[in-house]
């Protein structure tokens, strides 16, 4: 290779390389720091859920250190890193469903589902390959690894080399000081590349042993905050923060070091010239074959800018919001004004109103709200909403008289109008002319999941008896037909049965959270 590393020997065979390979006496030996904190660097630069050092045998490839996965090794004959390994540098594969060599591979179409893969190849000083160094998404990435991942898996990889060398070193009784010499030369200078990576990555970079002391960060850190090498060892870091951060930043990591789980928390930290940024603190465990935490690696991200940009799209959402809701509120008050000087259309000007203040409680749900401005009515479903829109109608004891029952749905702003639109109608003519016009009388809502459909059936029951379906449709009914048929994408039934209404919207599984359907698609 271009840099110095070993180049695989032209004509080797089966049995050279595996006689090469047991030599170095690593298979199915026990966990070791200096590889494990490879993998899990690995992990991290290259932002993939899985890291492996894979080392391949005659009829299996066994995992010297691994991070995300549970297995220790696998058949030689479903193997990614017996391809990579003879590749004279890094093999990717951005979607091995696409790879004709591992469509049909039972690791990419059994449980695991392996659709991502980039390797590095493990060469010996003699030419012969071992094995690789590989990352693994479970997701495709058609655009691969960026060139500052693929460097670092390269590097990374010759680091590993170094120590099997040095292994063998040991092995053989090489004791002699030149050659000992040249194989810490190597590892030094492989260090020293993984510490250059480090420092040109835009994120300041850290480690801790188990118990979460930190002994190590990038020279973005200390960039960063200012501060002088090694003050920051240990827990000095928690000092860094702002003070209202710091009690809740210490409970999150102890919480993470009793537990395992990955560290994540979002804090201000202080710049070298005194301005505290906010910051994304991220960390994941390493962990050996027993399941122990040996190391934890993670990265502190600037998101100040962003979260400024944020707060400001915030502001702008708020003060259109309080607009609208200004609009509606006048609207509501030129048709109270106008039907003072025209008291023959009171009750068609009561009637547009109620209509109009439907729609202010669809926004008044869906609107964009701050902390301090979370709407009353809970949380963003189809029955919260519709709980509240029926919250006028009780009886004597403060009981809802439209009772709702069954599956609930998650609800978005698309759909509000037409949903509040379709009940404000149906329970005022209820109020008016059905079931909650007498005091006996209730509504029953039903909704229900059915395969790609969701189903809401609205019975009228106790009220005054049914002779038929109306002669004319008024209004209220062909608003009705419009929201659901027209807005929502549904179907539309009413049945005149002797007890009262019964009415039956079937929608799209999709119409009332078509953001979330969206986002899925994409």
């Amino acid at each position: 290779m271009s840099d110095g590393r070993p180049e695989i020997k032209d004509g080797w065979n089966e049995a050279e390389r595996l006689e090469a390979l047991r030599a170095y006496g690593i298979l199915h030996t026990a966990p070791e720091a200096a590889f494990d904190d490879v993998v899990g660097l690995a992990a991290r630069l290259c932002d993939a859920p899985t890291a492996l050092i894979s080392l391949v045998d005659s009829e299996f490839q066994w995992f010297k250190a691994k991070v995300g996965l549970d297995a220790c090794e696998t058949g030689r004959d479903v193997s990614f890193c017996d391809h990579a390994m003879r590749e004279p540098r890094l093999m990717i594969v951005p979607d091995a469903k696409q790879d004709p060599r591992f469509a049909d591979n039972a690791l990419v179409t059994g449980d695991l589902g392996i659709r991502f893969y980039a390797g590095a190849p493990l060469v010996s000083a003699k030419g012969l390959p071992l094995g690789a160094l590989c990352v693994i998404d479970y997701q495709p990435r058609p655009d691969g690894l960026t060139e500052l991942q693929a460097q670092s898996l390269s590097v990374l990889a010759a680091q590993v080399v170094n120590q099997l060398e040095l292994r063998l070193a040991l092995n053989q009784g090489r004791h002699d000081a030149a050659g000992l010499a040249v194989t810490q030369t190597a590892l030094s200078e492989s260090e020293a590349k993984f510490v250059a990576i480090a420092d040109s990555m835009p994120q300041m970079v850290w480690s801790t042993l188990p118990d979460g002391f930190h002994d190590y960060y990038n020279a973005r850190w200390y960039e960063f905050t200012g501060v002088p090498k090694g003050s920051t060892d240990g827990e000095g870091w928690n000092d860094m923060f702002h003070p209202e951060d710091q009690a809740r930043a210490f409970a999150t990591w102890r919480r993470s070091l009793e537990t395992g789980e990955p560290y994540e928390i979002e804090y201000r930290l202080r710049r070298a010239d005194g301005v505290y940024r906010w910051t994304l603190g991220r960390a994941n465990p390493i962990r050996n074959d027993a399941g122990e935490v040996v190391r934890w690696f993670g990265t502190c991200t600037d998101i100040d800018d962003l979260k400024r940009t944020e707060v400001g799209k915030d502001l702008l959402s708020q003060e259109l919001s309080h607009r609208i809701k200004n609009i509606f509120a006048v609207v509501s008050a030129l048709i109270g004004l106008s039907a003072r000087e025209h008291p023959q259309a009171k009750p068609f000007a009561a009637s547009v109103r109620d209509r109009i203040n439907a729609l202010a409680r669809a926004h008044e749900f869906v609107r964009p709200h701050s902390e301090v401005s979370q709407p009353i009515i809970g949380n963003t479903t189809l029955h919260a909403f519709l709980g509240d829109l029926f919250g006028a109608y009780l009886d004597k004891k403060g009981n809802p008289r439209v009772i709702i029952e069954g599956d609930d749905a998650t609800f978005d702003d698309q759909a509000a109008t037409s949903v509040a639109l379709l009940f404000h109608e149906l329970a005022t003519n209820a109020a008016k002319y059905g079931a909650l016009s007498v005091a006996e009388g209730n509504v029953l809502l039903r909704t229900r999941n059915e395969d790609d459909r969701f189903i809401l059936v609205w019975t009228e029951q106790g009220g005054p008896p049914v002779k038929g379906k109306p002669t004319r449709q008024g209004f209220g009914s062909a608003l009705s037909a419009l929201s659901v048929e027209g807005q929502l994408g549904g179907r539309l039934e009413r049945r005149w049965e002797p007890g009262g209404l019964v009415l039956e919207a079937d929608l799209p599984a999709t119409a009332l959270s078509r953001r979330r359907a969206a986002l899925k698609q994409t």
